[in-house]
C-alpha cells in the first residue's frame, strides 16, 4: 500500500474509460485470487458504502437537475473519503486484497480533464479526502471513445450522466489516464482493452501474483 503507513494488504484499482471492461476484469481477478486462497474485498467507486451509494445515484443518475463540475468533483471526493475510511483501510489493515473499480485517477481524469477543473486541484482534494492512500497497482484498460461507446450501447442498460457525454469529453479522459500512467509507470499496468478477455485476465493476474507472497 503506497502511503505512509505499512500494511500487509494489497490495494488494486482498475481504471479506464467507460466501456473498457473494468468490471469484467475486476471480477475475474477477484475470483482468481479467491481460488488461490486470498481474502478479497471487491468494491467500486463511487459507492462502496451506504452513503457512497446514495452519492453515486445523485451524481450518475439522470433527473437530479444541474450538477456543476465543482460540485460533481466534491461529491465524488466525499464518497471516496467514506469509502477509504469505512472499507478500504480496514481491509488493508486486516491483510486483505482490495480490488476497486475506479479510484482517485478517475476523478483526476473525468473532473480534472473532462470537466476542465484542472488535474492538480482535483488530485489535491482527493489526496486530502483519502489521507494520501494510493493503490499498489493501477490497471488501466485503455479504450478509445468510439470503441467504448460501441461497447456501452451494446448492453441493455442506458448510459449514465457521464457515459452520455460526447466523444470529445471521453477523448480528454483517455488522454488524462495515459498521462497519469506515463508519470507513474511503476504503479500502472496499461493494457489495450480491445484484447481478448482471457488474455487481459492472464496479464493482470501475472502482475498481481508477483506482488503476493
Amino acid at each position: 500500500m503506497s502511503n505512509s503507513e505499512p500494511s500487509a494488504g494489497l490495494f488494486i484499482a482498475f481504471e479506464g474509460g467507460d466501456g473498457a471492461g473494468k468490471s469484467t476484469q475486476a471480477t475475474l481477478l477477484t475470483q482468481a485470487l479467491q481460488d488461490a486462497g486470498r481474502t478479497v474485498v471487491r468494491t467500486r467507486e463511487p459507492g462502496g458504502t451506504p452513503v457512497g451509494e446514495k452519492l453515486r445515484a445523485l451524481v450518475l443518475e439522470h433527473g437530479h437537475g444541474e450538477i456543476d463540475p465543482r460540485t460533481e468533483a466534491l461529491i465524488f471526493a466525499a464518497s471516496r473519503a467514506a469509502h477509504v475510511q469505512q472499507v478500504i483501510r480496514p481491509a488493508l489493515e486486516r491483510g486483505d486484497v482490495v480490488v476497486c473499480d475506479r479510484y482517485i485517477d478517475s476523478s483526476v481524469a473525468y473532473q480534472g480533464a473532462g470537466r476542465a477543473l484542472g488535474t492538480d486541484p482535483v488530485r489535491h482534494v482527493n489526496e486530502w479526502a483519502t489521507e494520501g492512500l494510493v493503490p499498489d497497482v493501477t490497471v488501466l484498460l485503455d479504450v478509445d471513445p468510439e470503441s467504448g461507446r460501441t461497447r456501452r450501447t451494446a448492453s441493455a442498460g442506458a448510459e449514465d450522466r457521464l457515459e452520455s457525454e460526447p466523444d470529445e469529453f471521453h477523448g480528454s479522459i483517455r488522454a488524462a489516464f495515459l498521462a497519469l500512467a506515463e508519470a507513474s509507470p511503476e504503479r500502472y499496468l496499461v493494457l489495450d482493452a480491445r484484447a481478448p478477455v482471457a488474455e487481459l485476465a492472464d496479464q493482470i493476474l501475472a502482475r498481481i501474483g508477483a506482488l503476493l507472497p
